[in-house]
């Protein structure tokens, strides 16, 4: 039975109002000088400014937002990029046009009800990639493969699921569909919330002793691969089919930059062009992501179409 989760303490997340979105919002381009506001802005040299919003933990978003500003820098945009905290902020942030872009959305399944609540006020710009999917896993060394089984294994994991933000759309199907389709409730379980940086901090202890542990994760997302786990079967689609995962704009990118919607609409990717991309961004560079983006254009000239501006 696994024990480092009883000391595991839980890292409460703010929902912070909408009134507040501003304080949560933190610019990380290098252009000093420059207008970040949203809405493509003229900068001082008079080019355009385009801002990009996402969840840095959420490394789909962060590998695709630095693809975009490698790309879109040399053609002579300032990209800025803003780290958001919450998926509903970030939603919230491009609805009200805070942020130009969210990079690396999941716009028909996991956060459908965003869409529903905000999607008047974005524009889809495209689906770059098919073939997304939430999923619950466990160590490979762990004696079960379904979902259908925890119900009657609830003391090996000591009742826990341990689960990202708690903002997340993955947060809300786990809660909402998992636990009461698969009986987990009355079982005794427990979804765990705080932030992906945290699960993931579990995940790596919980291997490195061989103990069961039992988490949320998605595909694709480097952690399966760089972990030794296995994702469970879901007989019932409680978690949904596979998904897209779209890049999205405020209302009227398209009509502010008609060239960046055109370009964006084209990048496809398939499973084993993104998971080099995130590996070398994540992995290789971790502490770089603009390097890793870079080696990943250099290894694959072809895959993303030119843009000239």
């Amino acid at each position: 039975m696994s024990t480092h989760r009883k000391n595991f303490r839980r890292q409460g997340v703010a929902i912070i109002s909408a009134a507040a979105l501003g304080l949560t919002l933190t610019a990380c381009g290098s252009d000093e000088g420059t207008d970040t506001g949203a809405g493509g802005d003229e900068t001082a040299e008079g080019g355009k400014t385009i801002n990009l919003g996402y969840i840095p933990s959420w490394t789909d978003g962060l590998s695709t937002a630095y693809l975009l500003d490698n790309v879109l820098s040399e053609a002579g945009y300032t990209v800025e990029h803003q780290d958001v905290q919450d998926a509903g902020l970030l939603y919230t942030a491009l609805a009200e046009g805070d942020v130009d872009m969210y990079p690396s959305a999941w716009p028909d399944v996991t956060h459908a009800q965003y869409m529903e609540e905000y999607g008047d006020s974005i524009e889809d710009l495209g689906t770059y990639y098919d073939n997304a999917k939430l999923t619950l896993a466990v160590p490979e060394y762990t004696e079960i493969d379904s979902i259908a089984e925890l119900a009657d294994n609830a003391e090996m994991f000591d009742g826990t699921i341990t689960g990202i933000e708690p903002g997340a759309g993955l947060t809300a199907a786990v809660q909402d569909n998992v636990i009461p389709t698969y009986g987990l409730d009355e079982a005794g379980y427990e979804l765990q919330t705080s932030s992906t940086t945290a699960m993931l901090t579990e995940l790596e202890q919980a291997t490195e002793n061989e103990e069961d542990i039992l988490v949320t994760l998605w595909q694709p997302f480097w952690a399966n691969a760089s972990y030794p786990v296995k994702t469970l079967e879901d007989p019932e689609g409680a978690l949904g089919e596979a998904e897209g995962l779209h890049f999205l704009g405020t209302d009227g990118f398209a009509e502010d930059h008609p060239e960046v919607a055109d370009w964006i609409s084209q990048i496809k990717l398939d499973d084993a062009q993104y998971g080099a991309l995130e590996d070398s961004v994540v992995n290789q560079h971790p502490d770089d992501p603009a390097a890793g983006v870079e080696a990943w254009l250099e290894a694959n000239p072809d895959v993303i179409p030119a843009f000239e501006g």
